[in-house]
């Protein structure tokens, strides 16, 4: 709150990795002293961002979960869901964060 309201030191989002996959792209970094991880993924439609996600000190897993094919979904295999990407610094502060899964 006190980052929103302007009271401490601003914080910058400089992005230290920038992916995509089809519709979504995320963005990872940390702050200077690497205290601080922030992930954002956001869904573009027809160049317009219409989802956008804002995750803090977490660890995030990316996993396809199914297929698009002839425009209709494709069942969703049981035990297969391949992992196309993970965070790479919501650890580097040497404590424990909570992980969380994207399904796209």
């Amino acid at each position: 709150m006190r980052t929103l309201t302007g009271v401490s030191p601003p914080f910058e989002f400089a992005p230290l990795s920038v992916v995509s996959f089809g519709s979504t792209v995320i963005a990872e970094g940390c702050d200077a002293a690497s205290s601080v991880s922030w992930i954002h993924a956001w869904t573009v439609s027809h160049g317009i961002i219409t989802q956008v996600r804002e995750y803090s000190n977490t660890s995030l897993t990316v996993t396809r979960i199914g297929g698009v094919v002839a425009g209709l979904s494709a069942e969703i295999a049981r035990s297969h869901c391949p992992s196309v990407w993970e965070s790479k610094f919501s650890g580097r502060a040497g404590k424990s964060v909570p992980g969380l899964v994207l399904a796209i």
